[in-house]
């Protein structure tokens, strides 16, 4: 039995359907490949942006790395420092009592001694100029002692008014008189007034300040050592039984200073009270 004609139009429709449906088929292991590659291609892409950042990340660390050894170097050196402390180093200590005794000496310098005047008193007198600050007398004149007298020689006549004012408010007792020929314009003559018992006494008084100024100096002096081997013994940089020789040798370098100040304080009553 043939089909008839609407039988056979059924047929190829079904047959055309199953063709584009095999096309399809056939196309998609194409699309599955492209999009494999398409998803490869990505992660590749991916994986080397991925590369870069790690490299930009690697440098980074390794100067992190570099800025964290450094500061352990910077650290470590530190505490070695604190570690290389001595406890037996006095040159601190040594240096402090040495000024205390050159600056008692200096004091004592400027005293008067026995009845004779010591030019270095009125060299030292701080003189206020019209125009600048104070200028020590001595860069602005010569002084030379004659016997029961001293005459300064001032450099410029500006300057004889303002030196004569600084002798006379300086408490020494001491009234600056023009020349006495007249010759010089320039020259002040200054007599020395006689020692009295109320004179020495207070030069040995003024002896014993300074030598009391002295010995707070060396007592300041011995509390910064101590310190010193306090600090040592909270950090633990230096062992117990060094830090107790240390101390002991420290009061003995003490002990010398004090003896100098109270030597030259001695001497120098004895001379001043002559």
């Amino acid at each position: 039995m043939r089909p008839t004609r609407s039988t056979q139009l059924l047929c190829s429709r079904l047959l055309s359907r199953e063709g584009a449906v095999a096309r399809q088929c056939s196309l998609r292991p194409s699309g599955l490949v492209a999009a494999t590659t398409t998803s490869k291609l990505t992660t590749i892409r991916t994986f080397s942006n991925t590369t870069s950042t790690l490299k930009k990340g690697g440098k980074a660390a390794r100067e992190a790395s570099r800025s964290d050894s450094s500061s352990s170097s910077s650290s470590s050196a530190a505490t070695g420092a604190v570690g290389s402390e001595d406890p037996f180093d006095f040159s601190v200590l040594e240096s402090d009592i040495s000024d205390a005794v050159e600056k008692l000496k200096n004091d004592l310098s400027q005293l008067r001694q026995g009845g004779r005047f010591n030019p270095q008193v009125l060299e030292s007198l701080r003189v206020q100029l019209k125009q600048g600050g104070p200028v020590k007398l001595g860069d602005l004149a010569q002084v030379v002692p004659k016997g029961r007298i001293v005459q300064v020689v001032v450099g410029e006549q500006e300057h004889l008014k303002s030196i004569s004012s600084a002798i006379q408010s300086a408490n020494l007792n001491l009234t600056p008189q023009p020349d006495p020929t007249g010759a010089n314009p320039l020259l002040l003559s200054i007599p020395i007034p006689p020692p009295t018992a109320e004179s020495r006494k207070a030069t040995v008084n003024a002896a014993a300040k300074a030598g009391d100024v002295a010995n707070n100096a060396v007592r300041n002096a011995r509390q910064g050592q101590q310190k010193k081997l306090r600090a040592m013994q909270l950090a633990k940089t230096a062992r117990p039984d060094d830090l107790k020789k240390a101390g002991a040798q420290m009061e003995k370098v003490v002990e010398k200073g004090v003896g100098e100040v109270k030597k030259i304080v001695d001497g120098a009553k004895k001379a001043l009270d002559a």
